[in-house]
């Protein structure tokens, strides 16, 4: 950038982006930009951040953010404007990074930067060189409001001037900072993270697919050959916005191409969000770092760049940035998705440790100049030269003002096929695969089940977009209840025509279970009442319920409804006549050889040892806990195979006394009936034992199964019917999915980790 008049030292600056302890790259480096111009400025300058949330209620931040934008939210930027000009810090330094901001290609950022009276420096961490026509013309808007953009590398600085036309005058080069390394031996901290005595090569930042990790595992076997003892290392957490755009799909593909390899002791995944005092400790134990990416038009990488300043020996794919970093023998290039040249470079780093250290040298000495100390003071030389400038007109020439730990790897609970299946009416039953199937109606049962979803969701989420749903799922009970009968109809038609005057028991029992759940965790006083209303209801005919089933779920909700209402005596009476009709039924039946109440075990079987269990620890009555438990022990032994996965009773034939069992189909009620009974086995014993039995039941749903493969689809949110010898069901019904997601909400509500 050529020299600009003038020089004014700033006393005051504010800074736009993601901020720690969200878990994003621009975030890092917001909070490393800080801490270095903190540090080279005296303590009269004050270094402030406007932070960009992406979730309500936003993050736990330091002290130096002092206003938070909702990104979603287009009054907040005019909002975050105004508290700007108030304050009046000298100069704003945006992040920006398409993503990180609300409106189609981040365009609300505009509307901030348009009624700013403040001058504007804008780090630019992507740039495109085809871009769409709105991502053009947000960046060029972008440009024109800022006294400087500033690049992170040479050819963003050409790409800038030979596609977007910006003058070079506006343009400024300041490399992307590193911390300050020391130099060492990589075996310094290897014991420290279990890999001591192996060569460790890694990988790290947030994942997702772009990063290209698949082609390293590709070239392990290769690799492992020749040095056995190396390990692999993907360390870093899922981004966030894949885990809500699409699952955690691609890290559950690394790990089944891992196991088709048999590379599960030379691949490690550390699937976490780290501090830059643990990131710094991985990376000197690393003896290869290697960048995989799969697009050449990346521009930065904040990751080579730590590597290279690290010193270390570095591989990656031929990506803009990486070209530029590794030139001059600081690193190697391989081509991309050729896993054959990624092994040969591997080994030849390892075979050739005099050439390894020389090139670990030359990257570090390059890397001196880029740490945050020297980029801090790039930036504060950049800031004196536009205050200089920037005083010497009237700011009403340069600015517009128009108006204006089992639970880590797991998906997020995602409601968009719920919504899907959804209607006026209620969640219609079945699916053609995942657009509802209107010929067979709806059921109290899906309903039901969609209350306890619902219910669930709010309770760890406060999410009041579920309350719409809630709505319809407790309409839907209402309209079923037959106050003649006393008893809830189960089948309706699509054009709203009731097919029965009286319900199955088991469904009875299912609606008094989502009911329950509903009294217990009702996002609003209203619902909780009619749910309560309605609850009462339906209690007086279960004394002469004969299913076990219906039994089981009736106790269910009664003990979630005793939660709320624990005075009420006669639900109480109610909880102990059932609690023990249920446990004399398995006493009355069971036997050495056959642990079960029936002469055949059916579907949901996990529903009865969970209620045992709840009542047993609710009553309490030891004995009736201790049957719970060893039965729910019993199915488990029952339904897993010799490689240790869950093995599901099919429905086509289900398991008779006589040792006669289907394997095929299995159904995902079955297994979120497990899921359950583990957790509140976990909750009575406090053996968390049953937190890794219930993670290996969810875990079913995501493919480790008979036939490996997931049943929850990953991009829509949605759960396939069931694992049939053939395959999976590719319909995706209301049953499956609100088993799958009762399931998984079970699984974080037992934590207390809402994702």
């Amino acid at each position: 950038m050529g020299n600009l008049v003038g020089r004014k030292r700033p006393h005051s600056i504010a800074v736009l982006g993601t901020c720690i302890p969200r878990k994003c790259g621009i975030a890092t480096f917001t909070d490393d930009l800080c801490e270095a111009l903190e540090a080279e400025l005296d303590r009269s300058c004050q270094v402030a951040v406007v932070a960009m949330d992406d979730v309500n209620g936003g993050y736990p931040y330091p002290k130096r953010v002092k206003f938070q934008i909702r990104d979603s939210s287009l009054p907040d930027y005019l909002r975050a404007a105004q508290f700007l000009n108030v304050n009046q810090p000298d100069i704003l330094v945006v992040q920006h990074e398409y993503g990180i901001f609300g409106g189609k290609s981040g365009a609300h950022l505009l509307y901030l930067v348009k009624n700013l009276e403040i001058p504007i420096v804008t780090t630019l961490h992507t740039i495109l060189t085809e871009p769409t026509e709105q991502q053009r013309t947000i960046l060029l808007e972008l440009a024109g409001y800022s006294e400087v953009v500033v690049t992170m590398s040479l050819k963003g600085r050409r790409i800038l001037q030979e596609i977007y036309g910006i003058p070079e005058t506006k343009i400024a080069y300041i490399p992307h900072g590193i911390p300050n390394f020391t130099f060492v031996d990589p075996s310094f901290y290897k014991d420290t993270l279990s890999v001591d005595g192996r060569k460790v090569i890694l990988s790290f930042g947030l994942v997702h697919p772009g990063k290209g990790f698949e082609l390293v595992i590709k070239a392990l076997p290769q690799v492992i050959q020749k040095h056995p003892g190396v390990i692999y290392i993907i360390l870093g957490a899922t981004h966030p916005h894949v885990i809500k755009n699409t699952g955690d799909a691609y890290r559950h593909s690394l790990h089944q191409l891992v196991n088709r390899l048999g590379l599960e002791l030379s691949v490690r995944f550390d699937n976490k969000y780290v501090n830059l005092d643990e990131l710094c400790r991985y990376i000197v134990a690393a003896d290869i770092f290697v960048s995989p990416n799969k697009s050449p038009a990346q521009i930065t990488s904040g990751t080579l760049a730590y590597a290279v300043g690290a010193g270390k020996a570095v591989i990656s794919t031929p990506y803009w940035h990486a070209e530029e970093l590794l030139g001059e023998g600081r690193g190697r290039l391989v081509p991309f998705n050729d896993a054959d040249a990624m092994a040969s470079t591997i080994n030849d780093l390892l075979d050739n440790e005099q050439e390894c250290n020389a090139m670990r040298k030359r990257a570090y000495q390059f890397g001196r100049q880029t740490v945050w100390k020297e980029v801090a003071r790039g930036y504060l030389d950049l800031f004196e030269q536009v205050l200089g400038r920037s005083s010497l007109k009237p700011k009403s020439n340069y600015r517009d003002r128009s108006a204006a730990n089992v639970v880590d790897r797991l998906p997020a609970p995602n409601l968009e096929h719920l919504k899907n299946l959804t209607d006026d009416t209620g969640i219609l039953q079945h699916c053609i695969y995942t657009t509802p199937n209107r010929n067979h109606g709806y059921c109290v049962d899906d309903n039901a089940r969609a209350l306890v979803v619902t219910s669930l969701y709010y309770s760890l989420y406060q999410d009041k977009k579920v309350i719409p749903l809630t709505h319809k799922y407790l309409s839907f009970l209402y309209h079923a209840f037959n106050q003649d009968t006393g008893c809830f109809r189960n089948f309706m038609s699509y054009n709203r025509e009731w097919l029965e005057k009286v319900g199955s028991e088991d469904a009875h029992g299912r609606a008094l279970w989502g009911l329950g759940v509903t009294v217990r965790d009702s996002p609003t006083e209203s619902i909780g009442s009619l749910a309560t209303k309605l609850f009462t209801q339906g209690l007086p005919v279960l004394e002469s319920f004969t299913s076990p089933r219906a039994w089981a779920f009736a106790l269910l909700g009664l003990n979630t409804y005793l939660d709320v209402y624990s005075g009420d005596a006669g639900a109480r009476r109610l909880r102990r006549f059932l609690s023990e009709r249920l446990h004399n039924h398995f006493l009355n039946n069971l036997s050495s050889e056959w642990v079960w109440c029936e002469e055949i075990s059916t579907y949901d079987n996990a529903k009865l040892p969970h209620a045992l269990l709840l009542s047993g620890r609710r009553l309490p009555d030891a004995a009736m806990f201790k049957t719970g438990l060893a039965i729910l022990k019993w199915l488990l032994e029952q339904q897993t195979a010799p490689e240790g996965h869950l093995s599901l009773i099919g429905n086509a034939g289900w398991f008779t006394r006589d040792g006669r069992r289907a394997k095929f189909d299995q159904q995902p009620v079955d297994a979120m009936a497990l899921v359950e009974a583990c957790v509140e086995a976990f909750q009575g014993t406090g053996d968390l034992c049953w937190i890794q039995e219930a993670g290996r039941c969810l875990d079913w749903f995501l493919g480790y199964n008979d036939l490996n493969l997931p049943l929850y689809d990953f991009t829509g949110g949605g759960c396939r019917d069931g694992l049939e010898a053939h395959g999976v069901n590719a319909n995706q019904g209301a049953e499956s999915t609100l088993a799958w997601l009762i399931s998984l909400l079970t699984i974080f509500e037992v934590f207390a980790q809402p994702v």
